[in-house]
């Protein structure tokens, strides 16, 4: 005689055992319709699937093309913008203050050390500024034009902080204007 505990575990194997026929039957009912025909590519329509995949990736690689010609085109733009204003408003304001020195060099020599030291900040800062403005992006020719207004201002700093002679200060003050006016010209010429 049996227990209760093996006649429910007979039940249970029972019923796991037909639960599972009738899986494997839906299984087999569903898997019954095959597909008729050839599995091959008709001789004609090669030629043109291939046109067409290459055709795709021309087409792909063409409009890669242009969007990264888009973003270097922007990169440049946006480089020689920052740098660009970087000098032009610089450069005015350290032009500004060297004129006040000059005025009082010329005009009011007690004025002169008053003068210098706003000169040889304003000189320093747009030298710092268009020194740290510079990036990849830009032409070899305008990196050149901005790196030499960087010494330019520089090298007129020193003449005024090192109270230079007028023949040098002249010089350093000719070597600034010539690179001032080079800049700004390779500057309008890359806004075109």
């Amino acid at each position: 005689m049996r227990n209760g505990s093996e006649t429910a575990r007979g039940v249970r194997l029972a019923a796991l055992v037909t639960g599972a026929s009738a899986a494997m039957a839906m299984i087999v009912v569903g898997c019954t319709n095959v597909t008729g025909g050839d599995a091959e590519v008709a001789a004609g329509e090669a030629p043109l699937y291939r046109a067409s995949v290459t055709a795709s990736r021309e087409e792909a690689a063409a409009s890669s093309s242009a969007r990264e010609s888009q973003r270097q085109a922007s990169l440049t733009a946006e480089a020689v913008r920052t740098s660009c204003e970087a000098m032009s408003s610089s450069s005015a304001e350290a032009v500004a203050s060297v004129n006040k020195y000059v005025d009082a060099m010329n005009d009011s020599p007690a004025d002169v050390a008053r003068t210098a030291g706003p000169a040889v900040d304003a000189l320093n800062h747009s030298a710092d500024l268009v020194a740290g403005s510079l990036s990849d992006p830009l032409t070899s020719e305008l990196r050149d034009a901005l790196n030499a207004w960087v010494d330019a201002a520089r090298g007129v700093a020193t003449a005024i902080a090192g109270n230079y002679g007028v023949d040098d200060f002249n010089t350093a003050i000719q070597v600034l204007n010539e690179a001032k006016t080079t800049a700004l010209d390779r500057c309008d010429a890359a806004y075109r």
